[in-house]
């Protein structure tokens, strides 16, 4: 889908989507319970991709389909070989190019990565500097085996995703022991059969808190002061966004908080230890750069992150998705503050974390034409 996003102010009231990021793990703890909560066909795509992989899983399918989502594929791959399962994953091409350190028992064939063995108790190390949802995984899969183990994961990085996978876990009766460097994690655990439970997204909320720290009358609603999800910072960082940000444990804020460090004239800032986004549905430095360069802003990627310079105001042109659900919401948010309109190559990939986004803009006052 194309769309023409012309400058136009936003204002209003919106609702944070569920997080996507709670939303996985309490999938995967329900399955482990034994129960298979319905998931609305409006719903993410990654999140309808991990519900249609449990089904497989636990139903005797011979394939799980991952689609785009790397959160399914990473934290069902452990599942699958707890359970004993030989089951084919498949997915995009990008997302089986995408980094999966440390795996056993993984065997990639054509279309697919393959499960030939099978985890067990025991010592297990995961290097973190890569991604976390492997790690993640790890701790949703291992209570299940019937021996205890050990999962050694030295500094991860997106450490908050962790802390939420294990306070999701604990929530449902898991028991954790953290150790130097990792957790002990006892073997033969069952998983208590209770109530699911959401909360809003703050990693899609950000988009508006970006608005509105820009001047947009927009109010978010929905969201969880005391959340787990480590992109609540991103209120912070709309407050007061200093010259240098770490996106080592917040790294999908990059594109939100690049909108903002774009429209502040004449200031700059670096964003750093984000070097992993190459990995994402795009090459997500590379992607956010080339974007907020076609509108006429003044960014830069560097080895591990972006540079940026504001400027007062964005011109407008024409910008690719390049497939990636957060470029798509970047263009549309950079809209209000062009001089000409914004056409958007490949709209529909919100799709993949918010389904509601384009209902959302234009309820807020975004004007799109549709192209295509």
């Amino acid at each position: 889908m194309d769309v023409k996003l012309y400058p136009a102010p936003l204002a209003g009231t919106v609702a944070a989507p569920p997080s996507k990021s709670r939303w996985h793990r309490e999938l995967i703890c329900q399955a482990a319970a034994g129960r298979f909560p319905p998931v609305s066909p409006d719903a993410p795509e990654d999140i309808r991709a991990t519900a249609a992989g449990l089904r497989a899983l636990y139903g005797g399918g011979e394939e799980v389909p991952c689609g785009a989502s790397g959160s399914t594929l990473r934290f069902l791959l452990p599942l699958a070989m707890t359970l004993g399962r030989e089951v084919t994953f498949t997915g995009t091409p990008r997302l089986l190019e995408r980094v999966m350190p440390g795996l056993w028992g993984v065997t990639p064939c054509p279309g697919g990565l393959r499960v030939t063995g099978r985890l067990t108790g025991g010592v297990y190390r995961l290097p973190g500097g890569d991604t976390s949802q492997l790690i993640s995984g790890m701790l949703m899969a291992l209570p299940l085996c019937r021996e205890d183990s050990r999962l050694e994961a030295p500094g991860p990085v997106s450490r908050p995703y962790v802390d939420l996978t294990a306070w999701v876990l604990e929530r449902y009766g898991v028991v954790l022991h953290r150790a130097q460097g990792g957790w002990r994690i006892p073997g033969g655990q069952c998983f208590a059969p209770l109530p699911m439970e959401q909360e809003g997204d703050w990693s899609a909320a950000a988009y508006w808190l970006v608005l509105a720290a820009l001047g947009q009358g927009i109010t978010v609603t929905g969201l969880r002061q005391d959340s787990r999800q480590g992109d609540r910072r991103a209120l912070t960082l709309c407050r007061e966004l200093p010259q240098q940000v770490s996106l080592r444990e917040n790294p999908d804020l990059l594109p939100p908080l690049a909108l903002l460090a774009a429209l502040r004239p004449d200031k700059e800032m670096r964003f750093t230890d984000a070097a992993r986004l190459r990995h994402k549905e795009s090459d997500r430095l590379a992607a956010t750069a080339a974007l907020l360069t076609a509108l006429g802003g003044r960014a830069q990627e560097t080895a591990d992150g972006l540079a940026v310079r504001g400027v007062a105001c964005l011109q407008g042109g024409e910008v690719q998705s390049a497939g990636d659900h957060r470029l798509a919401m970047l263009a549309a948010c950079a809209a209000p503050f062009c001089r000409e309109p914004v056409v958007l190559r490949g709209a529909d990939c919100t799709a993949k974390s918010y389904p509601a986004f384009w209902r959302d803009y234009a309820q807020l006052g975004g004007k799109v034409e549709h192209l295509t």
